[in-house]
């Protein structure tokens, strides 16, 4: 009950939250998606007598999706100034989506998909990104509830990283729609009972890709970055396959033990201002700050 309650809070916060058509659209499209997926997932987990849901971490994903979303409403007026601004001062100045409808949507896809990848990867390899990202990464189980589980701060930077496409001639209300297109499909990433999908590995993102990515397995950590596509991970590195002989284990390497709606979305900042505050030099203090996750003097990995 108390899920189906959560539910509905949900729907009804976001669906008076966002006002713009396409993505009244798809989240009308997406919402009971969700709710059926989620649902065959409890179903499964009880079937196969296995925890995959829990009362606190899962309202704890619904809160930081909730908590996500109401920022990104409130923000994106800054976001879409700025990407206009970009747009209106392109490279040139026709309309690709008019022109060459077809092409230019698949253009405007990959190039969504590339810049997202190079988000996700700053957000995995700065500690000031990761402050944010780790939200998402917080919750020790691993199902549908927690693609729910927003960066909740993203949306204050997100839109820097698709500045390069506005400036080839995409205006800003298609970024941003192709941007929530392919959330939708990272929803269905994020499950355990799902399998390998055989050719798709090669080169699409998959829940056995994703999986990976969650997982704080030394050999897992900071792989598969790709929304949709994992072959900028295979071209730049970061790829990883899930192996059979190392089960992933979710959540953070240095677990986070508090349910509190504020402090579970600021846990790491609060890490970020100890480390800075008990350095005397203003170098490793940048470094605290904007170097990789886990950096110390010593060269520590430590999330």
């Amino acid at each position: 009950m108390c899920f189906f309650f959560a539910y509905l809070l949900l729907f009804y916060l976001i669906r008076n939250l966002l006002k713009m058509n396409k993505e009244n659209l798809l989240l009308a499209f997406a919402i009971p998606i969700y709710f059926i997926f989620i649902t065959w997932e409890l179903y499964t987990a009880k079937k196969k007598e296995k925890i995959s849901y829990t009362l606190k971490d899962t309202l704890q994903s619904l809160w930081f999706g909730i908590a996500g979303a109401s920022l990104d409403i409130f923000t994106k007026g800054i976001g879409f100034a700025v990407l206009d601004w970009c747009n209106k001062h392109a490279f040139w100045q026709s309309n690709l989506l008019d022109i060459f409808p077809i092409a230019a949507w698949f253009i405007l896809f990959i190039g969504q998909d590339f810049c997202f990848y190079w988000l996700h990867r700053a957000e995995h390899q700065s500690r000031i990104f990761w402050a944010v990202h780790s939200n998402h990464h917080s919750s020790p189980q691993y199902n549908f509830a927690v693609a729910l589980r927003s960066s909740v701060l993203q949306p204050l930077y997100r839109f820097w990283f698709y500045v390069p496409i506005a400036f080839v001639g995409f205006d800003a209300i298609s970024i941003m729609f192709v941007y929530a297109v392919n959330q939708f499909y990272q929803f269905f990433l994020h499950t355990e009972y799902f399998p390998k999908l055989g050719f798709f590995e090669k080169f699409l993102v998959t829940p056995s890709h994703h999986r990976v990515h969650h997982a704080s397995n030394p050999i897992y950590l900071d792989k598969n970055m790709g929304q949709v596509f994992i072959v900028w991970d295979k071209i730049f590195g970061t790829f990883q396959e899930e192996i059979q002989e190392e089960q992933p284990v979710y959540g953070l390497t240095k677990p986070l033990e508090t349910y509190h709606p504020i402090h579970s979305i600021l846990h790491e900042f609060y890490s970020i201002k100890k480390d800075v505050s008990k350095s005397k030099s203003f170098l490793k203090k940048l470094k605290y700050v904007f170097a990789a996750p886990g950096w110390s003097p010593k060269d520590r990995v430590n999330q």
